[in-house]
This record gives structure tokens, sequence and C-alpha cells, in this order.
């Protein structure tokens, strides 16, 4: 009996341990997060003028651009997949996983080659232990993105939507990433990054509408200047996005894994005193029996 109490109480403070771990790690995140969202604020106002601006040139002026112009047929696409370096995000890693396992099957059902860019440790472990292959893997800093790896990523993205079919390059370019909506709701999402799809909105009023612009130098030297911008700046602010992501489902397992580890705590506790009590009342058993014993001989 003195056995299961200590192997009860080695249980506790295990425990106990484990959930000071994971109050810390949810305090972390609690306090990075608002960070993070501050930076999805900050990258907005750059992101929607450089939008508008691609827009205005591309809807204005009929431009034949390899950037903006639909191809024939597309014969391999790019998909870029975000998930994180770490763990403890509950399914944060695994649904981004799921949604690009269901755009490759997509892709693939179109006829189409992919070719696959990770971004994360996560993603980087799922496809290597399935030993599938990838183009490239960017790893480190996924809850705290740098510009610099957006950069990257836009320059080899680029690169293979520049090269040849025939020399392994792509023809189109998906994104697959968590979007940001709140700190309960964040949702796997895939956009079509390039060819790039300018959609003219209905406008109500004038106010609405777009000024009309010359362009000097000609439109497509415009372009060419702004869509690797457009780009990038679009990858960096979903790299953001996943990041506050990232942080907001850390937080929210790392405070549910600690409420089961209190609840552990509480129910190990029960099964100590519990084990505790019934040793007590053998030990009395043992010495009334043994008492009467003596009384009778």
């Amino acid at each position: 009996m003195g056995a299961q109490i200590r192997v009860y109480r080695q249980k506790i403070a295990s425990t106990s341990s484990m959930q000071k771990i994971f109050k810390a790690m949810e305090l972390i995140a609690t306090s990075r997060i608002g960070k993070a969202r501050a930076r999805v604020s900050a990258s907005l106002p750059y992101s929607n003028a450089i939008t508008r601006a691609v827009t205005a040139v591309a809807s204005q002026a009929e431009v034949d651009h390899p950037l903006t112009t639909e191809p024939e047929q597309i014969r391999r696409a790019a998909v870029l997949v975000m998930t994180s370096d770490r763990g403890l995000a509950g399914s944060y890693s695994a649904s981004v996983l799921k949604q690009a396992e269901h755009l490759i099957e997509l892709l693939r059902g179109e006829g189409k080659d992919v070719k696959t860019y990770l971004v994360g440790r996560k993603a980087q472990a799922y496809f290597d232990f399935r030993g599938r292959d990838y183009a490239k893997v960017w790893t480190g800093g996924t809850d705290a993105p740098e510009f610099k790896t957006a950069h990257e990523l836009r320059e080899a993205l680029l690169e293979d939507f520049a090269t040849e079919f025939e020399e392994g390059g792509v023809e189109e370019i998906h994104v697959v990433y968590t979007q940001f909506k709140s700190m309960v709701v964040q949702e796997p999402t895939v956009i079509r990054l390039l060819p790039l799809e300018v959609v003219e909105e209905e406008v109500e009023s004038s106010a609405d509408l777009l000024p009309l612009y010359e362009y000097e130098p000609e439109p497509e030297q415009v372009l060419d200047a702004l869509l690797p911008r457009y780009i990038e700046s679009r990858i960096f602010n979903a790299m953001l996005q996943a990041a506050a992501s990232e942080l907001a489902a850390r937080q929210r397992a790392m405070k549910a894994a600690g409420d089961n580890a209190s609840d552990l705590i509480k129910k190990y506790t029960r099964l100590r005193n519990n084990a505790r009590q019934a040793e007590v009342t053998q030990e009395l058993s043992e010495i009334v029996a043994g008492a009467d014993a003596l009384n009778a001989s």
C-alpha cells in the first residue's frame, strides 16, 4: 500500500511540473500575440496600396504581361505550404497540411504536376517521414517572420515561374497558410498567387472608382517593377498571419493542457488520499486483531 502512495505522489509531482511548463508557454504566447497582431495590421496599408496600384495598371491598360496572363494550358503548379517550426500548438500545422494535401490532390486530378515549397519544420518532417520530394524548405522563426525570408521566397517562386516547363518551371503558384481572423478563429486558406487574377469589382459611386493614369514608362515596365513587390507583400502578409495564428493556437493549446493537468492532479490527489485511508484502516484492523488475539490467549 505504501508503494501505491509513492506512485501517486510521483505522478502528482511530475504533473505539477508539466503544468508549470504549460502555464509558462501560455503566458509567453499571450505576451507575443499582441505584437504579432500589430505586425499584421501594420502590413495592411502597404499591401492594400500596392494591390490598388497593380489593379489600376492591369485593369485600365490592356497589358500582355507574363504574371497576369492566363496560360492556355497549365501543366505544373507550385504549392507553398506554411506551417510552424515547433509543436504544442494544437492542430495548427495538421490543419494546414490537410488543406495542402487536398489542394495537391485536386491539382493532380486536373492533370498537373505539383512542385512543393515548404515553410516550417513541421511541414519538412511531414514530407520527410512520407518520403515525398519538395523543391526547397525554409525553417526558423515561423512565429516571428522576417522580411528577408519573404524576399527569398519571392525570388525562388518567380525564378521557377519564369523558367520554361521543360526545364522544371511552373505555370501557376498557390499558397497554403492560416488566416488570422480572431483569437478564437484561425482558418487554413488557399490563395492563387500567380498568374495574378485582377477582379474588377462593381462600384456604387464615382468616389470608389480608380483614377485614370497615364503611364510613363509603359504599363509593361510599371508592372515589371510593381508585381515582384506585390508578390513579396502578399507572401509576407501570409507569413505574418500564419505567425499570429500559430501563437493564438499555442495559447489555447497550452491553456487546455494546463486545465487538464489540474484535473489530473485532483484525480491523483483523491486516489492518494484513498490509498492512505485504506492503509490506515488496514493498520488499525491489524492492531485490533492483534489485541484480540492477546486477550484470547
